[in-house]
């Protein structure tokens, strides 16, 4: 049995909680080392890393990982929550017993770090000090280094933050064990992956997997569906799945700061880390805060909804990052960075990376070159040559301190006060550019009915979205009933309140397909627009779906734009939107017990529609 005293005594790890934790895990899966880390051995694991081969090096400071095959992406029909409680059943929380999971995720586990080392991991999901910092302390077990070293980029890493918690025993608990990748039969009935979140006694239990989204415990996991459930379960905050941006307007000195939820491949963190367009940077400054997670609560002290990115780190998607859509991003993973890409394609003789959109094509020369797969590009078949070099899915990961353009206060402990709330979804048809509300109850319901295009009719109207309420889908960890009620909760009681607004950047032509919008910089522009229109600056003109801007409003100095398309951004397509109501009531006839407000604000938009 491995010594597990002792290297917690070495570490300086005393909080008994912890200790009782990893002495109890490490009796289960049997490791044969035990290792306690922070973020100053990052040095030390990398170059250890380096030496066994599972990590390489991308060039100076940068370094290249390759997931197995069969392990590149979150697995969201393997994800569960777990509690004691059935009421705790959704629609989309894909609910299970604990009674029943506990076990099952123990016996999967069960020795199954024999040889290697149990890595733990103590480390915080929020800036020192935070006034939600009692739900953000957790403690990962895992036994794959690259985890680690991802971790120690995404969170707060070392002991101390477990070491003066108020609660000694108020942290996440989690293990993560990769187990025999080559054999769990992925994708086949006998799956035996296990994403599973036990909400209520906060406890995290992942095995089968190596990959970020779910070997990464504090990310998605802890900050996402365990906060999310804390949130509710404390009434103290919301955790979700957004982006986080500050704008300055150098001229007057005010500053605005605007967090919002966009489904998959709708422009999230291409907008987080946006800059702004040619000729406006004398005059505004856009600041970074977060891509992908916030959690909002009401200030006592002045009644203002603060938010905060609980992450200490950036998990991007490399497919199409490059100058053009995200400069931001490709400044975040210069040499010296310490960044890590995953599943990118990899020059093994020149250390280059690689990936679809990173450039307008392919490099030419093709020596040294290998998939992400780890297969040579010059011994492809002919059958695959027209294969990605990269996986869709490809990542980089590097920390916030990188990101050129971060925000000064990033780690104030209190958040910043949050000016506007705004959902996003990929939209060809229907939605325009920008639309706000200032009543909660329908932003609320925006927020809940937010979605991006699925499918296609073979001819005429587009078929219907894939609907993502807030773009939780994937995390959510309770009912969607009570989740909207929260929602109300938390908004509701802020003095000054949030205004809420939609955005599409992605209408297109019905005749030649181009997009109506530039995007990109471009979209500073109708942000601008919702907090003039906030501050009484503007008034847009009301339709029955919501405040749009005219023309007017709008600065659009330099935008290459036809005036035909920025009239039909502006615009509402009155008959396409009372198709869309009755299949965003179909979506909410799925939740049980979603609060009147609710219902109210479909009703007051379906009316509206029928009055135009």
């Amino acid at each position: 049995m491995v010594d597990v005293e002792s290297e917690l005594d070495r570490a300086g790890l005393n909080n008994p909680h912890v200790r009782e934790y990893v002495t109890y895990w490490a009796g289960v899966t049997q490791p044969d080392r035990i290792e306690v880390v922070s973020a100053s051995d990052d040095a030390r694991l990398i170059d250890e890393a380096l030496a066994a081969g599972e990590i390489l090096p991308a060039g100076d400071g940068l370094y290249y990982s390759r997931s197995h095959p069969k392990d590149t992406a979150r697995s969201e029909e393997r994800t569960i929550v777990a509690t004691a409680d059935p009421a705790d059943k959704g629609v989309y929380d894909n609910w299970r017993p604990s009674s029943e999971m506990k076990p099952l995720l123990e016996g999967l586990m069960k020795g199954q770090s024999q040889g290697k080392t149990m890595y733990v991991v103590p480390y915080l999901m929020a800036p020192p000090g935070s006034p939600l910092e009692a739900w953000a302390a957790g403690v990962e077990l895992t036994d794959t280094r690259s985890v680690v070293l991802q971790m120690i980029r995404m969170a707060r890493v070392g002991v101390a933050h477990v070491e003066s918690l108020a609660d000694p025993s108020s942290f996440v608990r989690g293990v993560h064990v990769t187990g025999d990748l080559e054999n769990l039969g992925q994708g086949t009935p006998d799956d035996k992956r296990y994403f599973v979140t036990v909400a209520d006694e906060r406890t995290i239990l992942h095995f089968g997997s190596s990959y970020g989204g779910n070997a990464l415990l504090g990310k998605i996991a802890h900050g996402l569906r365990q906060a999310a459930y804390d949130g509710w379960k404390s009434g103290e905050f919301l955790a979700e799945q957004f982006m986080l941006l500050g704008i300055t307007d150098k001229q007057t000195g005010k500053k605005y700061h605007i967090c919002g939820g966009f489904p998959s491949a709708s422009g999230k963190t291409n907008l987080a880390m946006m800059l702004p367009p040619e000729g406006m940077g004398e005059r505004y400054h856009v600041e970074f805060y977060g891509d992908d997670i916030a959690w909002l609560r009401v200030d006592p002290e002045d009644g203002k909804i603060y938010g905060i990115n609980p992450e200490n780190g950036v998990f991007g998607v490399a497919k199409d990052t490059n100058e053009k859509t995200n400069p931001t991003a490709v400044d975040s993973v210069l040499p010296g960075t310490g960044a890590i890409f995953t599943n990118v394609a990899y020059n093994e003789k020149t250390h280059e990376v690689w990936w679809e959109g990173k450039t307008p094509a392919a490099p030419t020369e093709l020596d040294g070159w290998r998939d992400w797969k780890g297969e040579l590009i010059t011994e492809r078949s002919d059958d695959a040559a027209g294969e990605p070099w990269a996986h869709p899915n490809s990542r980089f990961t590097t920390t916030l301190a990188n990101v050129p353009n971060i925000a000064d206060d990033y780690e104030n402990p209190k958040g910043v006060p949050i000016d506007a709330i705004i959902f996003g979804g990929r939209t060809s048809d229907r939605e325009p550019l920008v639309r706000a509300f200032t009543d909660i109850a329908e932003g609320v319901y925006d927020g809940l009915t937010l979605g991006a295009e699925a499918t296609f009719a073979a001819e005429g109207v587009d078929g219907q979205l894939r609907y993502d309420p807030m773009s939780m889908r994937p995390f959510m960890s309770y009912p969607e009933g009570p989740y909207a009620a929260h929602w109300l909760k938390i908004i509701g009681a802020a003095r000054e309140t949030p205004i809420f607004a939609h955005v599409n950047w992605f209408q297109r032509s019905p005749e030649d397909k181009h997009f109506l919008w530039p995007g990109y910089r471009d979209n500073l522009r109708p942000l601008l627009w919702l907090c003039a229109l906030k501050n009484g600056e503007v008034t847009g003109r009301q339709t029955a779906v919501g405040i749009i801007p005219t023309e007017e409003e709008l600065e659009l100095g330099g935008v290459d734009i036809t005036p035909e398309d920025l009239a039909t951004i502006l615009t509402i397509d009155v008959e396409r939107w009372r198709q869309e109501m009755t299949f965003r009531e179909a979506h909410l006839r799925q939740f049980p017990n979603l609060p009147d407000e609710i219902w109210e604000a479909h009703q007051r938009v379906t009316k509206a529609l029928d009055d135009a």
